[in-house]
């Protein structure tokens, strides 16, 4: 991950008041040397932020382009199955059915949540180039996300204004977009700049709530319910849109985990020992809010999936994210109680073509057909 090279002497690149242009639409410095590898930084950069290149960070750039190369649209996918099953009077339980609205519920909103904090916070602040290339992907297919959950709420007939706007009205999913709203609060203040360790501490647990918890912790849940049904075989076009998403958000959570852990390596007065403990007091209790989410979705349970199951999926999910932050487990060590959800993120699986898209979901360029 940290694959920098060092060569020329670090060029300053101060808007001349002591100060870096970060937003890169700044009166131009005429007299300014050429940006080398050694100007650029995660945060605070001496390097004009236009200048792609030369890149610092060839996994920004390999995410990106593995962004590009995993293109889909959610409206490839055929919901007639899906239709059929969801007016059948006995194609789902009443407790599926619940599970499922509550699930789309809080994914209709939480991708615009996402989305709106990579272009209105994340991005002011990252000021490598690479990495906002990346963003710039990650923002577009946020809008495919969206675009999903509108796809699935017209080829259904559900009650758009209830789907959409649960995020205001089910407690347990108003809990949790509060709760990542409180990391951004300070962030959508204008005059909010990156500079000092406390601003910079500020815009490291902003990227902790949104990449290590909201897409890395509890996106996962609704992602083992809904691919649970379609492992039984029902509602299979949503749990294989679901199935997209999922591996797109591995790749936003891990370009999220490399661009935390960058920041540390060149900013280790950041991660102090008491930082640390607010980060896993963060997981913590995100955790909890997650497992109150479950209990709300599945009160009764169904086939193969409860709460409890869930709960303990998340204290798995929560450990590991620990170890990939370096940081000590928040729980005692637990089995994966999905351990097909694995599976479900694979790229390389391979399935019949012509029994549904390729898995892979490439573009027609980017695949190989031998």
């Amino acid at each position: 991950m940290l694959d920098w090279i060092e060569n020329d002497a670090p060029v300053s690149h101060d808007t001349g008041d002591g100060t870096n242009d970060a937003t890169g639409l700044g009166e131009i410095d005429r007299s300014g040397g050429r940006v080398t590898v050694s100007d650029k930084a995660m945060i605070n950069s001496r390097a004009d932020v236009n200048q792609l290149l030369p890149l610092k960070y060839g996994w920004a750039w390999d995410k990106y382009l593995a962004g590009c190369n995993n293109h889909w649209m959610p409206t490839e996918v055929s919901m007639q199955a899906d239709i059929a099953l969801w007016k059948s009077r006995d194609g789902l339980t009443d407790d599926e059915r619940r599970m499922l609205k509550r699930n789309l519920g809080f994914f209709a909103a939480s991708e615009s949540l996402v989305a709106n904090n990579i272009v209105l916070a994340i991005y002011r602040h990252l000021t490598n180039p690479e990495c906002r290339q990346y963003l710039l992907r990650q923002a577009f297919e946020e809008a495919v996300h969206t675009h999903t959950f509108q796809y699935i709420v017209e080829s259904l007939g559900l009650d758009e204004g209830e789907l959409f706007n649960m995020y205001r009205e089910v407690p347990s999913i108003t809990d949790k977009a509060a709760w990542a709203l409180n990391y951004t609060k300070h962030l959508d203040d204008p005059n909010f700049a990156t500079g000092t360790p406390e601003r910079d501490q500020d815009f490291l647990r902003d990227l902790v709530a949104f990449y290590v918890v909201f897409e890395g912790m509890w996106f996962y849940t609704g992602f083992a319910q809904i691919l649970s049904l379609g492992r039984r075989n029902k509602m299979v076009g949503i749990a294989e849109q679901y199935q997209y998403i999922l591996r797109d958000e591995s790749i936003h959570l891990n370009f999220g985990i490399d661009v935390i852990n960058q920041i540390k390596a060149e900013n280790p007065h950041l991660w102090t020992a008491e930082f640390q403990e607010e980060i896993r007091a963060m997981l913590r209790d995100a955790a909890e809010l997650e497992a109150a989410y479950g209990r709300d979705t599945m009160p009764n349970g169904f086939l193969g999936l409860n709460a409890e199951l869930c709960e303990q999926y998340m204290h798995f999910i929560a450990n590991r994210r620990c170890g990939q932050l370096g940081l000590a487990p928040v729980f005692n060590e637990v089995e994966n109680p999905f351990p097909w959800m694995s599976e479900a993120m694979d790229l390389k699986k391979e399935k019949n073509f012509f029994e549904t898209r390729v898995i892979e979901y490439q573009n027609g360029g980017a695949l190989s057909w031998d």
